[in-house]
């Protein structure tokens, strides 16, 4: 792409445009067809030519323009807008008809002031004041919908709570043995892999029955109630955030506090209550399937027959590890309810919002399980179970 007297052949067809420049004039002359399978030149030498000194007026030549259409059109009303923030006098009266006619329509309303939004920069001391003011506000939220729910808690045990008890049994179903089948396929697959991970370092020194006191207290201890907890924040939680934001929208929340219901008892307690029952057990399930993953590993690939697999599981793990996963799993419940249910009671009035408050009841949900668990662990470390 050249300009001057050089000029790009497409398909033919020279497709150029050339500028002369006499006294405060710059002439633009369009040659060939402008159309959108064209290579058109680029603007900016004729932008850069603009800036300088002297320019005051630009007029175009279109004797030997051929055929064009809207990419022409694009152009144009780039170089007249570059020419108004300049204060150059753009002639389009040499235009053909049918140009002259569009940019009319162009330029027939002027642009609403302020539809264009600002492009501002924020400095890094800003963003970190934003970002300090964001968390107090978090933080300030968490604790009001704590405090509410622990009322609803305490209404619950003085028999005072109105919920409807079918809404309870269905929570139970739908976080219970629907998530049966995604807790049998994650955990079945944790189990392979611990077994595996181990029995790569325990081969070493022929101690593949070990495998069994791996998969065992890992399952137990850790992996079987924190995987489920994540299954469940991402599924539940989710949902959570999802059902109460879109009744949120709908504007029922509201149709339930003028009916003279709290929403934190009929709406969050049932959920809370149902994830704090089935967490438990989905723990336990989750540490079957574990441990069934890592008998098939070293049944199937080791010299370690299923009675010995089964009897060391049995002699590493005691009634306190189980215990200690339960007690974990019932914790990651209250969490992933908090979470589910907080989001999705702050949802905005808006299709987006839901989708936002889901995602955003997902990633709080796992940051709590996650720091829930280490400080958990660390206690247990401390005090020696």
């Amino acid at each position: 792409m050249r300009y001057g007297n050089g000029a790009l052949m497409i398909n033919n067809t020279p497709c150029e445009l050339k500028t002369s420049h006499k006294q405060d004039t710059l002439e633009v002359t369009l040659v060939g067809d402008w159309v959108l399978d064209a290579d058109i030149p680029s603007l900016e030498p004729l932008l850069t030519q603009m800036t300088q000194a002297g320019i005051k007026r630009v007029v175009f030549s279109t004797k030997t323009l051929g055929c064009w259409d809207s990419l022409l059109m694009t152009d144009l009303i780039h170089l007249i807008d570059q020419g108004a923030q300049q204060a150059i006098n753009v002639d389009t009266t040499t235009l053909p008809e049918g140009i002259q006619g569009l940019l009319s329509l162009v330029y027939a309303v002027p642009e609403r002031v302020g539809a264009r939004r600002p492009v501002t920069k924020i400095a890094c001391i800003e963003s970190l004041g934003h970002g300090a003011l964001h968390f107090v506000k978090e933080t300030h939220d968490l604790i009001v919908f704590i405090g509410e729910t622990a009322l609803s808690v305490v209404a619950l045990t003085r028999g005072k709570a109105r919920f409807r008890w079918l809404d309870l049994w269905m929570n139970i179903q739908d976080c219970g043995p629907s998530a049966l089948p995604i807790i049998t396929l994650i955990s079945l697959l944790v189990g392979l892999i611990l077994a595996f991970v181990g029995a790569i370092q325990l081969a070493l020194f022929g101690a593949q029955i070990y495998i069994a006191n791996l998969v065992g207290l890992g399952m137990s201890r850790e992996m079987g109630g924190l995987m489920a907890a994540i299954i469940m924040s991402g599924r539940t939680g989710a949902a959570y955030a999802a059902q109460l934001g879109t009744m949120q929208v709908n504007s029922e929340i509201d149709a339930l506090k003028t009916m003279g219901f709290q929403p934190m008892e009929f709406l969050v307690l049932p959920r809370m209550i149902a994830l704090i029952l089935v967490m438990p057990l989905l723990c336990l399930y989750a540490d079957m399937m574990g441990i069934v993953g890592g008998a098939m590993v070293t049944v199937g690939f080791f010299d370690v027959s299923l009675l010995e697999y089964l009897h060391r599981t049995a002699e590493s793990v005691h009634l306190m590890d189980l215990m200690i996963g339960i007690t974990k799993c019932a914790v990651f419940g209250v969490l992933i309810a908090l979470s589910g249910c907080m989001r999705g009671m702050q949802c905005g009035r808006s299709a987006s919002a839901v989708g936002e408050a889901a995602t955003s009841a997902v990633v709080t949900g796992i940051v709590f399980i996650v720091m829930a668990d280490s400080l958990m662990t660390l206690m247990c470390n401390r005090l020696g179970i």
